[in-house]
């Protein structure tokens, strides 16, 4: 203990040490109303996997109804109660009101979702009967849990949970694919059990109508199962109720892998094989790392050979390097015409297949799409912008895991989102719900194309937006639509660059109002996990990222082509360059 220096207030909510742990203080003797609230208030931020101690603030019955699981308010500055209190007319009671600002609600799927505005809530205290006599307790606690934002992120932590694209979602005849669904669950509190749990208990609605799990109806953990745990061998059992006891082998290992994908996600689970058993406990399926990825088409980048960008001749260029970003800076042109200069370029894409470009021309008019592995020409397509400012025409393109170019024409009010199904000549428009008066700027489809991630300009400000894909589909032909566009950065206001950086996550180049250019990775649900800051780049223009987190992050800056190993500090390529990116 020191033994000397100034006194300094601290916060009750400050606590940002993940490896500071929590324990509930039970309410003592005595206690006056407004200790009982304050208890209470801290019960909610301990490591307790039922409230139990919580619950000891309540009364009898109100313990019984409280559902804490029901959801999580997330408050910026925590829980705070007004310094008034007034007796109440029922029960001579106390009533208090917990108020606060608003930045997030997490629901009873586990899904956060951004809010804002003023929160205010009453609380109401009564005195009750106990073993040494009277005593205070709450008889109408809040709503859920609620929680200031420290203690939010010292508490929860981001997991991806997986399902698969509908066939609806997706081209007649392609692979479907895995589709990644961000939740928050208690990192101390059996995160491989509540992940399991999460998983089996469906999509979050945002994200449910372009995707389905193959757990039949109403399957969940066989009861009584509390806890699971992985052996030392490092596979995890999963006892299931009866509505799985009759899957095929087929069907099983499709389960399996939503289990292991979300598993190898939680990267503290250590689970590297998952073992599925029937309500009887014999054995449905196995699946293994190894084995799970060749179930899941290839539809990412998820290991590129190359990052390319743009070089001081306008032709597109790659170079190798891994983890430790240092290996193959060398630039050299791509194979085909793509890399012989002859249309310059200002923006260009690669599949993530490594098998085709697409490229925007120097004044940004026009769109062409090429071979990187023969020299058959470049082909123009019919996308071509008619704004009469370069800075309003073409976006740089993007390239989704089933072989589809998304593009926008930043024609200012005109704007437009364009898809080419395959890469072809002719562009589809794409209708965005919910864009109102704002412009499309910047696109960039996920990997599983049923997320798209939008940069939009309106009344002053750019902000980043992500919107569900939904397809229907007529014979031969599809229809497409941005559905349900939600805030994924909202407490930046000038978002610069974006890029996906895996399955829910994206790296954003932006500032906040009044403050300075910063780089951090948020989620696409709207959330900032802890430790999202990136090194300081002086003014980035571009950036792109892999979804393997071991290759290093790319940039444009005023320092030219930059990269970025992980742990590590940022490295110059090239003095003279433009438009990184990675396949996709």
């Amino acid at each position: 203990m020191p033994d000397s220096g100034d006194v300094t207030a601290v916060d009750a909510t400050q606590r940002t040490d993940a490896q500071v742990r929590v324990f509930g203080v039970p309410p003592r003797d005595g206690a006056r109303p407004e200790e009982i609230l304050d208890g209470f208030l801290e019960a909610l931020t301990s490591d307790d996997p039922e409230f139990s101690i919580a619950r000891e603030y309540l009364t009898e019955e109100a313990a019984d109804n409280w559902e804490p699981e029901r959801s999580t308010t997330v408050l910026r500055d925590g829980p705070n109660r007004g310094a008034e209190r007034a007796r109440s007319g029922r029960d001579g009671g106390f009533q208090y009101t917990l108020t606060g600002r608003m930045v997030a609600r997490v629901d009873q799927q586990r899904a956060y979702q951004p809010s804002e505005g003023a929160y205010s809530e009453p609380i109401h205290l009564v005195e009750v009967k106990g073993p040494d006599g009277m005593q205070w307790r709450i008889d109408a606690p809040p709503t859920g849990v609620v929680l200031g934002e420290s203690d939010f992120l010292r508490i929860y932590r981001p997991v991806n949970k997986y399902y698969w694209a509908t066939e609806a979602s997706q081209q007649p005849g392609r692979p479907v694919g895995l589709v990644a669904d961000p939740v928050y669950v208690r990192q101390r509190i059996d995160p491989v059990t509540e992940a399991v749990r999460s998983v089996l208990s469906g999509p979050s609605d945002w994200i449910a109508p372009v995707v389905d799990s193959v757990f039949p109806a109403g399957t969940r953990l066989k009861s009584p199962t509390k806890a699971l745990v992985p052996d030392d061998q490092s596979r995890l059992k999963v006892p299931l109720n009866k509505q799985a006891d009759r899957v095929g082998q087929a069907q099983c290992v499709r389960m399996a892998t939503q289990l292991l994908f979300t598993l190898r996600d939680l990267t503290s689970s250590g689970v590297g094989e998952v073992e599925l058993l029937r309500s009887n406990g014999s054995q449905l399926c196995v699946l293994d790392e190894n084995r799970a990825d060749s179930v899941v088409p290839a539809v990412t980048a998820g290991h590129p050979d190359y990052q390319y960008f743009v070089d001081d001749g306008h032709r597109l260029v790659r170079m190798t390097g891994g983890a430790d970003g240092e290996s193959g800076s060398r630039a050299e042109p791509v194979p085909g015409d793509f890399g012989v200069g002859e249309q310059g370029l200002r923006s260009a894409a690669v599949s993530r297949d490594e098998e085709r470009a697409a490229g925007v021309s120097l004044d940004g008019r026009s769109l062409f799409v090429g071979s990187l592995t023969s020299g058959d020409g470049l082909r123009k397509t019919e996308v071509r912008s008619r704004a009469k400012s370069e800075e309003e025409r073409l976006s740089a393109p993007s390239w989704d895991g089933r072989g589809d170019l998304w593009i926008a024409d930043r024609d200012g009010a005109r704007s437009r989102l364009l898809r080419l199904e395959q890469g072809a000549e002719e562009a589809q428009e794409v209708k965005v719900a919910g864009l109102g008066e704002g412009s499309v700027r910047a696109v960039r489809i996920s990997a599983d194309g049923v997320r798209v991630a939008l940069i939009v300009a309106e009344d002053g400000r750019t902000s980043l937006r992500i919107g569900r894909v939904e397809r229907q589909t007529d014979g031969d032909s599809s229809q497409v639509a941005v559905t349900e566009l939600r805030t994924a950065a909202p407490h930046m206001e000038e978002i610069t660059a974006m890029s996906w950086a895996g399955g829910s996550r994206l790296v954003v180049v932006g500032r906040e109002s009044g403050g300075v250019q910063q780089l951090r990775y948020v989620q696409s649900d709207g959330s900032t996990p802890s430790g999202g800051s990136l090194p300081a780049l002086t003014g980035v223009k571009e950036i792109t990222a892999s979804e393997d987190d071991r290759l290093p992050l790319v940039a444009r800056s005023d320092d030219g082509i930059v990269r970025l190993p992980p742990g590590g500090n940022w490295q110059t390529v090239v003095k003279e360059g433009a438009a990184p990116v990675y396949p996709g």
